[in-house]
């Protein structure tokens, strides 16, 4: 069964399971709609949703790209520089520690109700795990390798450098894209909790609104593309990264019993 069959199968399956909670509930409409009249939402209002999905989709793909360059930067910066570990990691850090909830009123605040806050938000989210993967990465280079590339760059000019570009980087682009794949996945957290906060326009205010309204059917719509969104931009990525790291298997080779 290939990869798209499975998928119907399992959409399929939780179609089914979630007519199977409505009926055995007896739950109402404007607590929980069926998958019928979810759909019958979807297609009246589709009009609606595509024009706030494009808002939703445009936020992750630039926080996407905005947070992948910073976090490849920090990372490589820190791989290089050594004493920047010691001022760029607790930044990492504290990235993390702090609630995205709790920033996002703030950058609403500092960069408006637009677009840039939304963006903001998603830097935020992809930024730490592109960052921990490809340092993680850089650090795990095989000694052999480094030994054999500083012996033969001894005494040349800019030789650290060059060990980075040729021998590091190349070496940590795997797991640079397992931390990618992470980022990609999470990416809407930020964009959707920034359109909470405040925005008018996106799958996330459309959803807030619809809560206000009552409209459940509206919200699971939303939700729904939502996740689908998050779901082609996965498998567009990860099929991105396939082409780009051919030399990368997908699975790691059984151990052999010794």
């Amino acid at each position: 069964m290939n990869a798209a069959a499975r998928g119907l199968v399992v959409a399929a399956g939780l179609v089914a399971l979630w007519q199977a909670v409505v009926w055995l509930t007896g739950a109402p409409p404007y607590i929980l709609p069926g998958p019928a009249r979810v759909a019958e939402t979807w297609f009246a209002r589709l009009d609606t949703i595509v024009a706030n999905g494009l808002v939703t989709l445009a936020e992750i793909l630039l926080g996407l790209a905005l947070g992948t360059l910073v976090g490849a930067l920090t990372a490589t910066t820190i791989g290089y520089f050594r004493p920047a570990r010691r001022w760029l990691l607790p930044v990492l850090v504290v990235s993390q520690a702090i609630p995205v909830f709790a920033l996002a009123p703030l950058l609403t605040l500092w960069l408006g109700y637009g677009m840039a806050s939304k963006v903001a938000m998603a830097t935020l989210i992809i930024y730490f795990p592109v960052t921990a993967g490809f340092l993680d990465g850089l650090n795990r280079t095989e000694p052999g390798w480094l030994d054999l590339a500083r012996t033969m760059t001894a005494g040349r000019p800019r030789a650290r450098l060059a060990i980075l570009r040729h021998i590091r980087i190349p070496a940590a682009l795997p797991a640079l894209a397992s931390g990618l794949r992470v980022a990609t996945a999470v990416a809407p957290i930020g964009a959707v909790v920034g359109e909470w906060v405040g925005s008018s326009a996106g799958l996330g205010y459309l959803m807030l609104h619809a809560n206000g309204r009552m409209q459940t059917d509206l919200m699971f719509a939303a939700l729904l593309t939502l996740a689908l969104i998050a779901l082609a931009l996965y498998f567009a990525v990860d099929a991105g990264l396939r082409r780009a790291l051919p030399w990368v298997p997908e699975r790691q080779a059984p151990v052999e019993p010794s």
